[in-house]
């Protein structure tokens, strides 16, 4: 019932138009022009401003036609991340690919043409149908801003499908909560060749903190990473400063909270550590810090309404799909948070940001079924 080859199309023009993080605008206008062409009634929202973008979420409702169905929300992001310009798609058999000069863009690009082609399907086959609300949101990849800025309390569904992971086999149930951080270690300058020990190295500091920190797969359910952003590029300066961000996630916030008071307390130990005595007085390092609840975690049920919907519809397809945990988070985070029940169905992406990202048509086309399908059945509830 999917039009395959207008789907690829679709795909193949969204990842030709350019859309780096805060800069979604040509795809924003691609699909209000696409969504009104439905007969669907469409909005930009404000969070364009917000977050510095060139544009807001773009919001669609599509009436329904079946009576006493409850609404279904469907939700995809517009950006993608660098090097993503000028991407020129490849298509070989039953794949598209990038030219290994960019990224592709099939994150997220192909959950836009899967909702796209979805929608077009139910008007023009007259297929019954909830009210289907969508979502397209921006600056997803720089911090799920768009999600984040979307008013909620315009959308009637409480139910969601995210479309914003690889195989359509898996339906994302599970995802971690993320903190992110900024330490900023001071230090005292000093001249590295003539008198060093009259220096504080901001640098040294902050990698005792790094060496003594938990970081990489620290269990099953919590990572952590850092980088150093700033310091000093003079090598003939005991450096000053020294700026290391990062982020750890768990899908335990007990977890996460234990492991960022480990950090907390790396870096504290470290400049408590850094002392020197100059001219009778007692100089230490010391630390800044900022830290923050990036997103919330994701977890659903299998008992839940919308992944027994999403059973039924593979059900129906024989196209099995199991519920997984993932280690990323995707704007399904933000939306529960919200009270929005939202799962993340994989949409045929392969080797995401990479220059050999590529599409796996047939799983691209699987999950289309999926979501036109799960619509069936909301609608025949």
């Amino acid at each position: 019932m999917i039009h395959r080859d207008r789907m690829t199309n679709t795909v193949l023009d969204l990842v030709r138009l350019d859309s780096h993080s805060r800069q979604e605008k040509s795809v924003a206008k691609y699909l209000v022009r696409a969504l009104t062409e439905l007969g669907a009634s469409v909005y930009v929202d404000d969070a364009g401003p917000a977050v510095r973008s060139d544009t807001g979420n773009v919001v669609a409702r599509l009436e329904g036609t079946a009576p006493g169905a409850a609404p279904l929300l469907l939700s995809s992001h517009m950006d993608v991340v660098p090097p993503g310009l000028s991407v020129k798609p490849i298509r070989e058999g039953d794949r598209i690919r990038s030219d290994g000069t960019t990224i592709l863009g099939g994150d997220d690009k192909t959950g836009l043409a899967i909702i796209l082609e979805v929608a077009r399907t139910l008007v023009e086959q007259a297929l019954p149908r909830p009210q289907i609300e969508i979502a397209f949101t921006i600056c997803e990849e720089i911090g799920l801003l768009g999600a984040k800025h979307l008013d909620v309390g315009r959308l009637l569904a409480r139910e969601a499908i995210v479309l914003d992971s690889a195989s359509s086999a898996e339906l994302v149930t599970r995802a971690p909560s993320a903190d992110a951080f900024t330490f900023t270690v001071h230090g005292l300058e000093a001249h590295a060749g003539v008198c060093p020990e009259t220096g504080i190295s901001a640098v040294r500091v902050a990698s005792e903190a790094i060496t003594a920190m938990p970081l990489g797969r620290i269990d099953a359910q919590t990572t952590a990473n850092v980088t150093i952003a700033e310091s000093s590029p003079a090598t003939n300066v005991v450096p000053n400063l020294c700026v290391v961000r990062g982020e750890a996630r768990s899908l335990r916030d007990d977890r996460l909270d234990e492991v960022m008071r480990t950090i907390r307390r790396s870096f504290a130990d470290a400049a408590a550590r850094a002392t020197i005595s100059l001219g009778g007085e007692t100089r230490r390092a010391w630390i800044e810090e900022t830290c923050s609840r990036e997103y919330h975690s994701l977890d659903i049920p299998d008992s839940a309404p919308i992944v027994q919907l999403v059973m039924r519809a593979a059900r129906k397809l024989a196209a099995p799909v199991k519920t997984v945990t993932i280690g990323g988070a995707s704007d399904a985070n933000v939306l529960n948070r919200h009270g929005i029940a939202a799962v993340n169905l994989g949409t045929g992406m392969r080797d995401i940001h990479t220059v050999n990202e590529w599409i796996d048509l047939a799983d691209f086309y699987r999950s289309a079924e999926l979501v036109l399908e799960c619509v069936k059945e909301r609608a025949a509830a």
